[in-house]
């Protein structure tokens, strides 16, 4: 009885086993899941998957169409006091006006109208001075009126208004390929932007000279980012001319008032004094008289300007600096290749790069998050052209652009795209997310 009863547990056994593989079909009930243990052997499965997942900040990205107005209205919301439209709704200092250089003429109608200089600084690297007046709005005076006036006091002077310039972009691969042909030696970059976090992995063999702020550290993600896709390099991550040395002006300091024209004019005086061939400047505004005499006085002394054409989409009018004449106005695309659907179209588009699907660095933990738009572009046309120009040159300027030029691709000889221009460079700099992960 007993050798018949094994006989029947075996059996029902084997039939057991054999419709294992039909289980799910059969839908028979499963054993009970049990969870996975985190340690296997030395090394558990935490320690594993951890260190890739905490370098990347997987933060959806905004909506870059909108962000620049947003910003501006944001900041003219919280700071009314300080802050103010022109007459066609650019957002500038309130109750500040600028003149470059201005004659006896100039500032003998600004005296007589009641204004007031509220700074001056002379810029020899330049050869220009600014001086910023001061409108007493307490006597009723009309900023707009009074820009007019003196205008027409001057009619050969420079005045405008302090705009104010914002970033273009947001945060939310090892260089290579044509790029690594340009020449060799000693690459000295600027940056005019927020501040950037000097203690970053990316900048460890990194020298890095600062402006601005009064000599304090104001780390900000745009400025790190823009400035890791320029000079910087670890082991997960790599800018167009790794390990450069990095002229770095803060025109924000964390301030509502920064980004304003007179601050992007001292930053570039800076540079200028420092000799620094090549100035990334990953900023957009309106036109500006001030800052289109400061850019017209370093591109006539053999500097390159490279700056981000902007967001505001290709319908958009041209933003500045990029649209002034020898700036070199870089758009961005994604891995395909293809432009930007937010990013500026024209004549002033020089170059493209990439601008999106890409990572760059940021401060604090996680260490690296995804970057969009056409700010971060711009330093990759930058950190390439450095490495040809370490210091301002009339004659080598050109020559820098012309051979990055053969490096484009993309592009047709003869054709510049409103889009692209002369095609596409830095691809090989693009560090995808999905390396992080």
């Amino acid at each position: 009885m007993k050798s018949v009863r094994l006989i029947c547990r075996i059996a029902l056994m084997g039939m057991l086993l054999a419709a294992a593989p039909a289980r799910a079909q059969l839908g028979l009930p499963s054993l009970p899941s049990l969870p996975l243990p985190d340690r296997v052997g030395p090394a558990g499965l935490g320690e594993l998957r951890g260190p890739l997942d905490r370098l990347l900040d997987r933060t959806p990205l905004p909506d870059l169409g909108r962000l620049r107005a947003d910003q501006l209205g944001g900041l003219l919301a919280r700071h009314p006091d300080r802050l103010e439209r022109d007459p066609v709704g650019n957002v500038v200092l309130r109750g500040e006006l600028l003149a470059w250089s201005p004659s006896p003429a100039g500032l003998q109608a600004a005296a007589a109208a009641g204004l007031a200089v509220a700074r001056e600084q002379d810029y020899p690297e330049l050869g220009q001075r600014l001086v910023v007046f001061r409108v007493q709005e307490e006597k009723g005076q009309a900023i707009a009126g009074m820009l007019e006036m003196l205008r027409t006091a001057d009619p050969d002077g420079v005045y405008d208004f302090n705009h104010l310039f914002t970033r273009s972009g947001t945060q939310a691969g090892a260089s290579g390929g044509p790029a690594s042909r340009l020449a060799a030696g000693p690459v000295r970059v600027g940056l005019v932007d927020s501040g950037v976090d000097r203690s970053h992995a990316v900048f460890e063999d990194v020298e890095i000279r600062h402006w601005g702020c009064g000599g304090a550290q104001r780390p900000a993600p745009h400025g790190t980012a823009v400035a890791a896709l320029m000079v910087g390099r670890s082991a997960h991550f790599s800018g167009a001319a790794p390990g450069g040395s990095l002229y770095a002006a803060d025109v924000y300091c964390d301030e509502p008032t920064g980004g304003s024209v007179d601050r992007i004019v001292g930053a570039l005086a800076w540079l200028a004094r420092e000799q620094v061939g090549v100035v990334n400047i990953s900023l957009v505004g309106p036109g500006n008289g001030a800052l289109a005499g400061a850019v017209k006085a370093m591109v006539g002394r053999g500097h390159l300007l490279v700056a981000a054409v902007g967001n505001d989409g290709p319908a958009a009018p041209p933003l500045y600096p990029a649209s002034y004449p020898g700036v070199v106005g870089v758009s961005g695309v994604d891995r395909r290749g293809e432009p930007l659907p937010e990013a500026g179209r024209g004549s002033q588009v020089m170059f493209a790069a990439p601008g999106s699907h890409m990572v760059s660095a940021v401060p604090g933990s996680p260490p690296y998050r995804q970057v969009r738009g056409t700010s971060y572009a711009a330093p990759i046309v930058a950190g390439l052209l450095a490495r040809q120009l370490p210091r301002p040159d009339r004659d080598a300027a050109p020559r820098a652009v012309e051979a990055l030029v053969r490096d484009a691709t993309g592009g047709k000889a003869g054709n510049i795209s409103n889009a692209t221009g002369h095609g596409v460079v830095g691809s090989a700099v693009r560090v995808d997310p999905a390396r992080l992960r």
